[in-house]
């Protein structure tokens, strides 16, 4: 796995083998999620819309926008509301604007009911349309408007006296009256330029009139994030974590999965594999503790291990026992044949396939077994044995651990004559009852040569 790259063939494998894991870490994450929820009461939000006449530049609207919610506008509404316990600066953390198309500016209000936040985004607009219009000097709109109608009047005045001088001027018989009648036109056409500027200007130099487009709509749900969220959220956040946990604690294993590392581990020599059949493995002991939460949680097996074989039968299984059980007496002298068996605690695996030596082997040799813990290896002090067997599941403990297994058998004085390794398979499907066993195949003569189907 530490070589591996992360395939979705992994991640399969992952979420099928370890989906009690991850169901109860997504029950978990939802009861937390659901926690949060009643810790942070729900709270609603509503929007008013302020619409800005005229024309306004990108920067212009920003600006609004950074009016709409500062201190002085929310100073002033939470002095407008009156909300006990409420200062402009909590106002502050819950209101919120942002510029959209039209020149509308839109301020939302969040609070713990639906009345209360249509309050707040009311008195918030009213107090950004007063604050603005305040800034941009409208209350000066009416002496303003004065002073433009007096130069108007001006103007009007200064057209009729340039009128009664052209009249006044000899028409055209000398060449300094046709000058004098010439300047005086354009003095004429100058002033109704600058009046209609002037009255171009006026539209502009208004666009502080600020208007709020009707009260704030009364929420009928819940502002995000809402329970249903908090809870999914919460499921789904622990899900990937568990994932991500899993495929981590995979790469950074040292466990050990060859037969040749594990009897390197244990200084010894492998004696052989022996098949321990699935259904065993259903009806193992319950256990106390840590270690039936993690058989209940599916954690005491790898997942990322290989997929187990089918077995060959009864029969094959028996073969490979024989076969260990050979080359274990042939590291025996001819008396005492006493092999103390070695078990880590919590290997199902590895006690299995004991079981099924020391059925194996009868009394010849015997194969008293005996579970040892890996965090404080304690082995039964030499009697009659001839030496020690470790019997153990592929994939489940470390170099470090085997080594201090075969510390304690050495401290103890018996000698590690072997390893051998516990391999689950799966059970051959049963054939349906009452079909016939497929016939052998029948030999077929070949140039003169016999050839049958494979032995």
């Amino acid at each position: 796995m530490s070589d591996d790259t992360i395939r979705l063939l992994t991640i399969g494998r992952l979420l099928r083998r370890r989906r009690r894991l991850l169901a109860v870490l997504v029950v978990v994450g939802a009861l937390i999620g659901y926690g949060t929820s009643a810790l942070f009461p729900p709270r609603y939000t509503a929007s008013a819309s302020v619409l800005l006449p005229g024309q306004w530049e990108e920067r212009e609207l920003l600006t609004q926008v950074e009016i709409a919610t500062s201190s002085s506008v929310a100073d002033r509404a939470a002095a407008a509301l009156d909300w006990r316990g409420v200062s402009g600066t909590e106002l502050r953390d819950r209101v919120r604007a942002q510029a959209a198309d039209g020149n509308i500016i839109t301020i939302s209000g969040t609070a713990e009911t639906p009345e209360r936040a249509q309050q707040l985004s009311d008195r918030m607009a009213q107090q950004f349309v007063t604050f603005a219009a305040r800034i941009a000097g409208e209350g000066t709109d009416a002496d303003a408007a004065a002073g433009t109608q007096a130069l108007r009047q001006k103007v009007r005045e200064t057209d009729r006296r340039i009128t009664e001088l052209a009249e006044a001027a000899d028409p055209g018989r000398t060449v300094e009256s046709v000058q004098a009648r010439t300047e005086l036109e354009k003095l004429r056409t100058a002033l109704q330029e600058a009046m209609k500027k002037l009255d171009d200007a006026a539209p502009a130099s208004s666009r502080t009139g600020l208007v709020v487009m009707g009260p704030a709509a009364r929420p009928t749900g819940e502002a995000p994030p809402t329970t249903p969220q908090r809870v999914g959220a919460g499921a789904l956040l622990f899900f990937l974590l568990g994932v991500v946990w899993q495929l981590a604690a995979a790469r950074m294993s040292r466990r050990l999965d060859s037969g040749g590392e594990i009897a390197a581990a244990l200084g010894s020599v492998l004696l052989g594999t022996v098949e321990v059949p699935g259904e065993q493995l259903a009806h193992r002991h319950a256990g106390r503790g840590r270690a039936r939460i993690r058989r209940l949680l599916g954690l005491d097996t790898r997942w990322h291990g290989p997929v187990p074989r089918t077995s060959g039968g009864e029969a094959d299984r028996r073969i490979r026992c024989r076969r260990v059980c050979a080359r274990l007496r042939e590291e025996l002298p001819a008396a005492p044949r006493r092999v103390l068996a070695v078990v880590p605690e919590g290997d199902v695996l590895g006690r299995r396939a004991a079981e099924q030596l020391a059925a194996e082997t009868g009394s010849d040799p015997l194969l008293p077994a005996v579970e040892v813990s890996v965090s404080r290896p304690l082995v039964p002090d030499h009697d009659t044995e001839s030496g020690a067997l470790v019997v153990l599941g592929a994939g489940s403990w470390t170099a470090e651990e085997l080594g201090g297994i075969a510390g304690a058998c050495a401290d103890a004085g018996h000698r590690v004559l072997g390893a051998v390794v516990a391999e689950p398979v799966r059970a051959r499907p049963e054939r349906p009852a009452g079909r016939p066993a497929q016939p052998p195949e029948q030999s077929v003569a070949v140039g003169g040569t016999a050839r049958g189907g494979p032995a």
